[in-house]
C-alpha cells in the first residue's frame, strides 16, 4: 500500500472493481447523533444567556481534541488512526473556537459534530483500505477544477455541468456520509437524512436558500473535503475563527490535497471511466499544492466585476454565520470578505502570468450563454459531448429558478466598505480582467 501522501503510481485494475464493491457494502456507517439531532436539543437553548448556562453547553458539547479523538475511535471500534498528521490543525481550529468564535448553543453543537465527522470518516477510509488496498492505486486523471471569484456561477456552472453521465461530481451526502451501508436504501436515507438537516439549517438562516441554493444530492465544494483534516478555509467563513484562518495560511495546504485526493479515490471506486469535476473558489489560495497533486489537472477561472463579487460575498457569509454564532459584526464581515476577495484576485493575476492550464471565463457569458461556455470547457478539457448530456442540460436549463441567484444588487455601505476606496485596490486586477468580465456584460 502507498505511503500517505504519496501519488499512486499504479494503475487501476479492473479486476479490483468487484473487491471494492465488496468493501463498500460491508463498511458500515456508525450511528450518532446528527446535526438535526443536536440542533433541536441547541435550540431549546438559544435565549440561554448567562455565564451558567454556557459552561452547561461546554459541558454537554467538549470541544477538546482528546475526547473527540477517543470517542470516533470508540463509534467505529478502531483501535488508532492510520495517519495523525490531522491533531496540529484540529487544536489550532479548537483553540479558535474557544477563544474567538464566540459560539452560540447550536453553534458548539454543530461545531461538534462537524469535528466528529471529519474524524470517523477518517476512520472509515481507514477501514476500508485495510480490506481492499487497491482503492489507493486508483487514477484521477486530468481532473476539472472551477475556481475564482466566489459568486460568479461556479454552483450554476457546477451543477450543470454534473448533468452529463460521463462527468463525475463529489455530491453533498457522499461528503457527509461516504461509506453507509452502499445498498440503495442506505444510500436514500442517508439522502433523506441530509436533506432534513439541510432543511433545518435554512430554518435557522432564511436568507441563505435565497443566496444559495442546497441539496443533498446536489454538486458540492471542495472545502468540505479538505475541512475532514481540519485544514479548509470554510471554518473561518461558517464559525468566525481568523486565528486559525492566519495559520492555515502560514501552514499550507499540502497535506490538505493529499487527503482531498485520497478522499476522491474512495468515491471513484464505485464510479467507472468518470472524469471528475471540481469546484471551489477557494482553490486559489492553494493552486501550487493542487498542482503538486493533480499535475494534470484543468483550471477555469470565473471572473465579475469584483465590487459586486464583494457585496454579495459578504452577505453569503452573514448568512452561514447566523445560526452558528453570537457576534452580529456586519463591519467586520465586510473587512475580512473584501480582503479575502482582494487576496483571491491578485493570486489570479499571478497565476495567469505562467499557468498555461487555465480557461478564463466571465459571470456574465456563463449565465447568458450556457451551452456555449460548456462547449468551450468540452473543447478545451478534452471532453466529448454526447447528445444525451447535451439533452439534460437543455432541459434543465429551461426549468424555472436554474440559472444563477447571483445577480442581485447588495449594498457595500452595510458592510462599512467604500466602493472607491475598496475599487482601488483591486485595480491590478481590473487591468488583467476588466476587459474580459465588461466585454462580457
Amino acid at each position: 500500500m502507498p505511503a500517505r501522501g504519496a501519488t499512486p503510481h499504479h494503475h487501476w485494475k479492473p479486476q479490483d472493481e468487484l473487491a471494492c464493491r465488496r468493501v463498500i457494502e460491508q463498511t458500515a456507517y456508525p450511528v450518532r447523533c446528527s446535526i438535526l439531532q443536536g440542533g433541536m436539543i441547541a435550540l431549546s437553548d438559544c435565549t440561554w444567556s448567562n455565564s451558567s448556562s454556557h459552561a452547561t453547553t461546554r459541558q454537554i458539547w467538549p470541544l477538546d481534541p482528546e475526547t473527540l479523538m477517543a470517542a470516533a475511535l470508540h463509534k467505529t471500534g478502531q483501535r488508532d488512526f492510520s495517519d495523525r498528521s490531522f491533531i496540529e490543525p484540529l487544536n489550532h481550529l479548537l483553540r479558535s473556537y474557544a477563544e474567538e468564535a464566540d459560539l452560540n448553543a447550536f453553534g458548539r453543537a454543530a461545531a461538534r459534530y462537524d469535528v466528529m465527522r471529519g474524524l470517523t470518516n477518517m476512520l472509515l477510509l481507514d477501514m476500508a483500505e485495510m480490506r481492499c488496498p487497491e482503492i489507493r492505486r486508483r487514477s484521477i486523471d486530468r481532473p476539472v477544477f472551477i475556481t475564482g471569484f466566489p459568486r460568479s456561477a461556479s454552483t450554476f456552472l457546477h451543477k450543470l455541468l454534473s448533468l452529463d453521465p460521463s462527468i463525475a461530481v463529489p455530491r453533498t451526502w457522499e461528503l457527509i456520509y461516504p461509506y453507509p451501508s452502499w445498498d440503495r436504501v442506505g444510500a436514500a436515507v442517508r439522502k433523506l437524512q441530509v436533506e432534513a438537516e439541510l432543511w433545518f439549517f435554512s430554518a435557522l438562516s432564511p436568507n441563505l436558500a435565497k443566496l444559495h441554493g442546497m441539496g443533498a444530492d446536489e454538486p458540492q465544494e471542495c472545502i468540505d473535503i479538505t475541512a475532514q483534516v481540519f485544514q479548509s478555509t470554510r471554518y473561518n467563513d461558517q464559525f468566525r475563527v481568523s486565528g486559525y484562518q492566519h495559520w492555515l495560511e502560514k501552514y499550507g495546504h499540502d497535506q490538505a490535497y493529499r487527503f482531498h485526493r485520497r478522499f476522491l479515490q474512495h468515491l471513484d471506486a464505485r464510479v467507472s471511466h468518470q472524469r471528475w469535476v471540481l469546484k471551489a473558489p477557494d482553490h486559489l489560495f492553494a493552486l501550487g499544492s493542487l498542482l503538486r497533486t493533480y499535475p494534470d489537472a484543468q483550471l477555469i477561472f470565473l471572473h465579475r466585476d469584483p465590487l459586486q463579487v464583494v457585496a454579495s460575498a459578504a452577505k453569503l457569509t452573514e448568512a452561514v454565520q447566523r445560526p452558528f454564532t453570537r457576534c452580529r459584526d456586519r463591519f467586520e464581515i465586510g473587512h475580512r470578505v473584501s480582503s479575502g476577495l482582494i487576496r483571491a484576485a491578485n493570486c489570479m493575476v499571478d497565476a495567469a502570468g505562467h499557468q498555461r492550464n487555465i480557461l478564463n471565463l466571465s459571470y456574465h457569458e456563463v449565465v447568458a450563454h450556457p451551452m456555449e461556455t460548456v462547449a468551450r470547457i468540452y473543447e478545451r478539457c478534452g471532453l466529448g459531448l454526447s447528445r444525451e448530456a447535451e439533452g439534460r442540460m437543455r432541459r434543465w436549463l429551461v426549468r424555472p429558478r436554474s440559472r444563477s441567484r447571483g445577480g442581485r444588487p447588495y449594498s457595500l455601505k452595510e458592510f462599512g466598505l467604500n466602493g472607491e476606496i475598496l475599487d482601488r485596490k483591486f485595480a491590478r486586477y481590473r487591468d488583467a480582467f476588466g476587459a474580459l468580465y465588461r466585454r462580457a456584460s
